[in-house]
């Protein structure tokens, strides 16, 4: 596996883990979004990009196919980075992009046990200076932050998605209120019909 690559960026926002009382004092959010297409996925992907400051962890739950590269793809392109050039690292564990902060995109899908996460070098992209993106992170175990956005997806019938997102601290709830606050707006447009006029 090649070396980290060193990222240069101004003095980072440190990711807190479950052992900061600040972190742990700052509650949990949550907020359910249903996606109806691979498309919503993505465009929900594109939100948390946008939002996302260097330092940030979005971490991935979910079956296979639920939709967890796609939403890494789009959080990729809210970023500024290629989307189309994110694929699910199952055979590397880690693939870097460039962006308006770098990402890291993880997928630990392969990972036998907690062990492994040394060789994988997780706790390299854990300083805070790119957001980072982890598929199965509940193989992570202790590794991950305390404080990062969970994304939970499910099957919701046909292409659509049941997705659950949790934020864990305070980072990671400013991130989430940025994507709600940004979503509400399309929402609301897309289910608002204009007036038929009088025949």
């Amino acid at each position: 596996m090649p070396s980290p690559k060193r990222f240069v960026a101004s003095p980072p926002l440190r990711s807190r883990r479950s052992s900061d009382p600040d972190a742990m004092a700052s509650g949990t959010l949550e907020w359910s979004y249903h996606s109806r297409s691979v498309a919503d996925t993505d465009r929900l992907g594109r939100l948390v990009g946008q939002c996302s400051q260097r330092g940030a962890i979005v971490a991935l739950y979910g079956e296979l196919g639920t939709g967890k590269t796609v939403f890494v793809r789009g959080v990729a392109a809210g970023l500024g980075a290629a989307p189309r050039a994110v694929s699910s690292p199952t055979f590397v564990l880690v693939h870097e992009y460039g962006g308006r902060w770098p990402l890291a995109h993880v997928d630990l899908y392969r990972l036998r046990d907690a062990a492994e996460l040394e060789h994988v070098g997780l706790s390299d992209y854990l300083d805070g200076r790119a957001v980072v993106a982890i598929e199965w992170a509940e193989k992570a175990g202790p590794e991950l932050p305390h404080d990062r956005l969970e994304i939970h997806l499910s099957y919701g019938g046909g292409l659509s998605r049941d997705i659950l997102l949790k934020a864990t601290g305070k980072g990671s709830r400013g991130v989430l209120t940025c994507v709600k606050k940004r979503c509400a707006p399309r929402r609301t447009a897309a289910t608002v019909r204009k007036p038929e006029r009088a025949r």
